[in-house]
């Protein structure tokens, strides 16, 4: 294990002493709506470089606002029903079984909203991604992104933009 980790250590070694371009792609696909940044251009850490067509992306973090918002109401409705069904129990106007039916339906739309508040931060970290964004200060040496480009996410995904750090 110790003769394979040297070995990988000394293979990497060379590539970590010209590790100054960086090759950027976008996690997410898309087309390639704007490249905002061409070759010899200085860039700034966080400057836009290009931006994939982020309509499905904005539709789905809409969505998912739209799910949050009705689980929200469901969640204040079982809120309210459990506090409902608690009063009539303690009163000793209803059973252990309708308290216990009312918990679950809370615990339900508590579980319900958590998933629904998951899948707005995810689709808003998407639509996030659809925008290619300088990770330091630095020049762009080449610019493989064209609007109009398909960009699939893989294993490999297609360059768009290499940046040298400066």
């Amino acid at each position: 294990m110790r003769k394979l980790t040297f070995l990988l250590a000394a293979a990497l070694a060379p590539l970590a002493c010209h590790a100054q371009e960086v090759a950027l792609t976008t996690p997410v696909s898309g087309v390639v709506a704007e490249v905002a940044v061409k070759p010899g251009e200085r860039v700034r850490k966080g400057q836009v470089l290009a931006r994939l067509d982020a309509t499905i992306y904005r539709a789905r973090v809409d969505e998912a606002k739209a799910q949050e918002q009705g689980a929200a109401a469901e969640a204040a409705e079982a809120k309210r029903n459990l506090d409902r069904a608690d009063q009539l129990y303690r009163r000793t106007v209803s059973s252990t079984t309708e308290l216990e039916a009312a918990q679950l339906a809370y615990a339900r739309a508590q579980s319900a909203l958590g998933v629904a508040r998951a899948r707005l931060a995810i689709a808003q970290k998407r639509l996030d991604e659809a925008t290619l964004r300088a990770p330091f200060d630095g020049v762009v040496t080449k610019r493989a992104a064209e609007p109009g480009m398909v960009v699939a996410a893989q294993c490999a995904p297609p360059t768009l933009i290499v940046l040298e750090r400066r």
